[in-house]
């Protein structure tokens, strides 16, 4: 997984002054699986993502990185110069987009697996 969003997380916790052991608690974890996020050691779930968004009251595309990066092209059509916005993703971030949608389908799988057995 991507060492930004393990990054991320550890540096907004520290911003809101919340300890490993805080987090941990309030995410139904042990510290040491805590740290293993903020390592990235371990598996990431859409559902916990969210749930550390929330503890940490910031968008999940904040602690992804996914603003957008704003390139502007300009040409000369006939003396009429115009701008076209470009919206780039960065590499890292399609990167953690494909691991969040991998683990998503995992989930799902899962599900559907235990729902053929009942």
């Amino acid at each position: 997984m991507n060492n930004i969003l393990g990054k991320n997380i550890r540096k907004h916790r520290e911003l809101k002054g919340f300890s490993q052991e805080y987090m941990a608690h309030q995410l139904d974890l042990n510290q040491a699986s805590y740290a293993k996020i903020e390592n990235n050691t371990t598996k990431m779930t859409i559902d916990r993502l969210f749930s550390i968004s929330k503890l940490l009251e910031i968008d999940v595309a904040e602690l992804l990185e996914l603003s957008k990066q704003n390139v502007y092209n300009v040409y000369d059509n006939q003396n009429a110069i115009g701008h076209q916005q470009v919206e780039n993703l960065h590499q890292e971030n399609k990167e953690v987009y494909q691991e969040l949608i991998k683990a998503k389908d995992e989930q799902i799988t899962l599900l559907k697996e235990m729902l053929q057995k009942k």
